[in-house]
């Protein structure tokens, strides 16, 4: 089976997460959801699906799938998804390993897997080597930023309303984080994206004794630049509450690095960042296989991505949370498959990632780069 067309295809949907729209740090405003989805059709008749991380980056990623991916990956045989991405990483060596080349190479790998598990009948959880997977993996709620604390404890205390028994802020306040644990209660469990908000260790210790009253699961990424693994080393030996990082791991080197590090007690690897499913299957099972270390994946988005990470949650058991951003969109690409009912995602059981694209969303919302 070959590779006819790569297409990327940019939409951005309006949303409401029952706040004032977030802005991005050194971005403007958070206006809409973006989603790049990444079409990939065959000689088979089979058309699969894939995610690029874009976000700020989508034009740059954009151009990386249509002006380089797809100028080296059309015409090729894609049967032995492994090979073939093997050999375009290779291809790209000057210009990937991480940034949107990377992303660009992670979105047509998803949608190799959808393929995939079309062109076999099977959901790509059994594709993965599962017999079985649950029909629900745990969800946990990934708040915008608000900065606000009344307001931050108003849509964190919603979030448990609708069923989540996990809520993460991405807050950078003692009073916010305070807000939301007067909010939710001790119960239930209590998150912390700083965005790589502090500069320094002192920084980033003095914060953690601050958050230390309010029973952090973990505090992410606290430190810039996210890979100096070396100064979150001592910043995780200097503090209590337990340190996540990793969505800004570009590939599997990386996160051995960052893991041999010691500097973080859960490990997010990023689907649409890290190489598609094929590195981040790969990233899970090495991070699984070091004790004392959790794997939570990077998942706050509301397309093929997402799915690709509810089916390798599912493929291990189900045993870990699956991020989900905590918003309502006025409308998806894919339909239900995206939506969270109280606290917990769908896993699909239909060939490949299970899903049908409603393109009727694609033509309304569809957006330049």
């Amino acid at each position: 089976m070959k590779i006819t067309r790569i297409e990327p295809t940019l939409v951005t949907l309006p949303y409401d997460h029952g706040a004032p729209k977030p802005t991005r740090h050194g971005m403007g405003n958070w206006a809409m959801q973006p989603i790049l989805l990444v079409r990939v059709d065959t000689d088979a008749g089979i058309t699969g699906w894939g995610e690029a991380f874009g976000h700020a980056s989508s034009p740059v990623t954009m151009t990386a799938v249509s002006k380089i991916v797809a100028d080296i990956a059309v015409g090729r045989e894609c049967d032995d998804i492994a090979a073939l991405m093997r050999d375009l990483t290779r291809r790209t060596q000057s210009m990937a390993r991480s940034g949107p080349v990377q992303f660009a190479l992670s979105g047509l790998d998803i949608a190799l897997w959808d393929i995939a598990g079309k062109a076999s009948g099977k959901p790509v959880w059994k594709l993965l080597g599962a017999g079985q997977a649950p029909a629900r993996v745990t969800a946990y709620a990934s708040l915008f930023r608000i900065g606000t604390p009344d307001v931050v404890g108003r849509v964190a205390a919603k979030a448990v309303e609708r069923g989540y028994r996990h809520v993460k802020l991405h807050e950078h306040s003692r009073a916010a984080v305070a807000a939301a644990r007067e909010a939710i209660g001790p119960d239930v469990s209590l998150m912390v994206d700083t965005n790589c908000f502090w500069d320094s260790a002192e920084g980033v210790i003095a914060a953690c004794r601050e958050f230390e009253p309010y029973k952090l699961t973990w505090l992410e990424e606290p430190l810039y630049p996210a890979d100096s693994y070396d100064v979150m080393a001592d910043i995780h030996r200097a503090v209590r509450v337990p340190i996540a990082a990793g969505e800004n791991l570009g590939n599997l080197n990386d996160l051995r690095w960052l893991v041999s590090s010691g500097g973080a007690d859960v490990i997010q690897p990023s689907v649409p960042k890290i190489g598609g499913i094929t590195e981040a299957w790969k990233a899970i099972a090495h991070v699984r296989r070091q004790p004392g270390i959790r794997c939570a994946p990077h998942s706050p988005f509301f397309g093929p991505a997402l799915l690709a990470t509810i089916h390798m949650i599912a493929a291990l058991g189900g045993d870990m949370w699956c991020e989900h951003r905590f918003c309502d969109l006025e409308a998806s690409p894919l339909g239900d498959a995206v939506v969270a009912r109280d606290g917990t995602l769908a896993v699909p059981d239909a060939p490949g990632l299970g899903f049908s694209v409603d393109e009727s969303v694609l033509r309304t919302y569809r957006a330049a780069a």
